[in-house]
């Protein structure tokens, strides 16, 4: 499976993102929608008809959301082609298995990061038997996919997740520098501008609203961090370990923000 299968392809999708999943009032949404309940805005075409004001329209939970490719997998490969709203009974299905095989994508997604990481090449068999683990695991008929322990697979390709990020950040981790406590929530909102945070471990913190403009964030792991309203002006990210789509999305930058060279730096960012 190439990088860009694990990009969201919106126009091969039959916007299940939009039509399977639930979401709350909240500041990322304006109002409630049940899961299996199409959003008002889904076009015909399966494609957003307010895409371009989503952040102004107050869907930032849409900006932010990633499906590492899992709508177009779903769509034209399980389902070979076969739109949800032709059967209801495979529109159920199909909103089953949506959500269980982005899950699986987004393993995919980290997994491909540290098999392309030269500090972690002790680990590329051990890693290459897991993607392709988890690929079969993608192919799988939907009640085969239905039946999947997701709980149980994603532990063990933590665990692999969990080495790699130790083997990427060893040569900062084993410097002496005085090492950040985690407390309550984290860093939320917390004023981190400007501070040497090479090789730290964010992996699952809250930063909602933190200020990390011109930190230096080399090496830093970020897998499930939350960096909604996170302020990254200036920041410098390029080599930053397991940052997505959906998290640069959802944070603040400017153009002299550094991020790793697969991610495309968001519209409002530029604005």
């Amino acid at each position: 499976m190439m990088i860009d299968d694990l990009k969201s392809d919106c126009k091969n999708c039959f916007g299940l993102c939009c039509a399977a999943l639930p979401y709350a009032e909240s500041a990322d949404f304006p109002y409630n929608k049940d899961g299996g309940e199409p959003c008002r805005h889904l076009g015909s075409s399966n494609l957003c008809s307010i895409h371009d004001e989503l952040r102004e329209q107050g869907f930032r939970g849409c900006v932010s959301y990633e499906c590492f490719g899992a709508g177009q997998h779903v769509s034209q490969n399980i389902y070979k082609g076969g739109d949800w709203r032709e059967d209801a009974k495979r529109a159920e299905e199909m909103f089953d298995v949506f959500p269980r095989v982005q899950q699986l994508h987004e393993m995919l997604w980290y997994l491909k990061q540290a098999l392309a990481l030269e500090e972690t090449r002790s680990l590329h068999p051990s890693l290459q038997n897991m993607y392709e683990e988890t690929v079969e695991l993608t192919i799988k008929t939907p009640q085969e996919i239905a039946e999947i322990d997701i709980v149980a697979h994603r532990s063990n390709v933590n665990a692999l997740l969990i080495e790699t990020s130790k083997l990427y950040r060893a040569d900062l981790m084993n410097k002496t520098k005085k090492k950040r406590k985690k407390k309550g929530l984290d860093y939320l909102g917390a004023d981190l501008k400007g501070l040497d945070l090479q090789g730290e471990d964010f992996r699952g913190t809250l930063m909602i609203a933190a200020n990390l403009s011109h930190s230096n964030l080399r090496k830093a792991d970020f897998i499930g961090a939350d960096l909604r309203d996170a302020e990254l002006s200036g920041a410098n990210l390029k080599e930053a370990l397991f940052l997505t789509q959906s998290q640069i999305n959802s944070a603040r930058g400017d153009n002299g923000t550094q991020i790793p060279g697969y991610l495309e730096k968001p519209s409002h960012w530029l604005n």
